[in-house]
C-alpha cells in the first residue's frame, strides 16, 4: 500500500536529513548570505571602552588560542586588532597557548593590509604601533610575574630585539602599565586565569573573548571584574557589525569615492567587498550557522508534530 505524504515525512530516511543540513550550510557560503546583526549591550560596552580610550593607549592582547578554535576566535581577534589599528593605540601582543604566537602574527598582519586599503597613505610601523613579544610557557605563573616586572621573562620580541631596543616598551614596566587587557581565549591558560592573577590585582581593565561553550563559564565575572565577553562566533559578529557601522562605513565610502565609485549608502560593503578585499568573518560565518539553526527547527518541529498525532491515532484505535 502506497505510504501518503504524512507517512512520507514521518518516515524520512535519515540521509535526506543530513542533505538537507548540509545544503543549509553549503549554500549560504557559495550564495555569501547574511543577516544584519544587532549588537547587545554587553558587546556594546566593549566596543565603547576600547573606542573611548585616547590614541596612543596600550593595548595588551593575549591570542591564547590554536587552529581548532580559530573559526570562532578568529573573527573576533582581527575586529578587535582592527578596531585597535583604527584608534591608532598601541598594540601588544603575547600568547599563553604555544600556537597563539603565530594567531597574532597572522591576525595583525591581516588587519594591518586591510587598514592599508582604507588609508593608502598610512604607515604602520612594527616597535611603534604593535610588537609581537610572543609566547612563554608557564600558564597562569606567566600572568603573576608580568604583573610585577615584564621584563623578568619577556626580555626580546619573537625577532630576538631586545624590549629595551623597542621604542613602544618604554616606560611598560608591568601590567598596570597598560590601558586595557583583551584575552582571546579558548580555554586553559586564558581569560579566567587573566582575571585571578592579572587584571584584577592590577586593576586594569579586562575584555575576553571566548568560544561559545567557554563564555558561560566567563559571565559570572562581568561586570565587576570584566568590561565584558564576546562569546563565540554570534559575539564577534555583533563587534564586527559595530566597527563596521561606527568605524568603518565612512572611511569606506571615502576610499570607494577615490576608486571612481560614489556610493549609495546600500552599496558600501558590496563594493568595499569587491575593491578593497573587506571581510566580515564573523558575519559570514554567522549566515550558514543561522540557517543550519532554522533546518534543525524545522526537523525538530516536524518530529514533535508527528509524534503527537501518531499517539493521538494510537488512542482512538484502542478499544474502548
Amino acid at each position: 500500500m502506497a505510504k501518503g505524504w504524512y507517512e512520507r515525512i514521518r518516515d524520512i530516511d535519515r540521509r535526506w536529513i543530513f542533505l538537507f543540513i548540509t545544503l543549509s550550510v553549503v549554500l549560504p557560503l557559495i550564495f555569501q548570505v547574511y543577516f544584519a546583526e544587532i549588537p547587545t549591550p554587553m558587546v556594546e560596552q566593549i566596543f565603547d571602552k576600547i573606542d573611548s580610550l585616547p590614541a596612543g593607549s596600550r593595548v595588551l592582547i593575549d591570542f591564547s588560542y590554536d587552529p581548532a578554535s580559530m573559526p570562532e576566535l578568529q573573527p573576533m581577534a582581527v575586529a578587535w586588532v582592527r578596531h585597535c589599528l583604527l584608534k591608532r593605540h598601541r598594540i601588544y601582543a603575547m600568547a599563553l597557548w604555544p600556537l597563539g604566537q603565530q594567531m597574532a602574527v597572522d591576525t595583525i598582519n591581516e588587519a594591518i593590509d586591510f587598514i592599508k586599503k582604507l588609508e593608502p597613505g598610512r604607515e604602520i610601523v612594527y616597535g611603534i604601533d604593535y610588537v609581537n613579544i610572543g609566547y612563554k610557557s608557564g600558564q597562569q605563573g606567566v600572568i603573576k610575574v608580568v604583573l610585577t616586572n615584564l621584563e623578568t621573562l619577556y626580555s626580546t620580541d619573537i625577532n630576538g630585539a631586545h624590549i629595551s631596543k623597542i621604542p613602544m616598551m618604554s616606560g611598560v614596566v608591568n601590567l598596570k602599565s597598560f590601558d586595557v587587557i583583551i584575552s582571546v581565549s579558548a580555554g586553559y591558560p586564558g581569560s579566567k586565569e587573566w582575571v585571578q592573577f592579572g587584571s584584577d590585582p592590577a586593576g586594569v581593565p579586562l575584555v575576553s573573548g571566548s568560544t561559545a561553550v567557554q563564555a558561560p563559564l566567563m559571565y559570572p565575572y562581568y561586570p565587576r571584574q570584566m568590561v565584558g565577553v564576546l562569546g563565540g562566533l554570534k559575539g564577534a559578529a555583533e563587534y564586527e557589525q559595530l566597527v563596521y557601522e561606527r568605524k568603518l562605513k565612512a572611511l569606506m565610502g571615502k576610499r570607494l569615492v577615490e576608486l571612481g565609485h560614489p556610493p549609495r549608502d546600500a552599496d558600501v560593503a558590496p563594493l568595499a567587498e569587491q575593491y578593497l578585499g573587506y571581510t566580515q568573518l564573523g558575519i559570514k560565518r554567522m549566515g550558514p550557522q543561522t540557517v543550519a539553526h532554522l533546518v534543525i527547527i524545522i526537523f525538530v518541529v516536524i518530529g514533535n508534530v508527528t509524534f503527537f498525532i501518531d499517539r493521538r491515532r494510537a488512542r482512538k484505535r484502542r478499544p474502548s
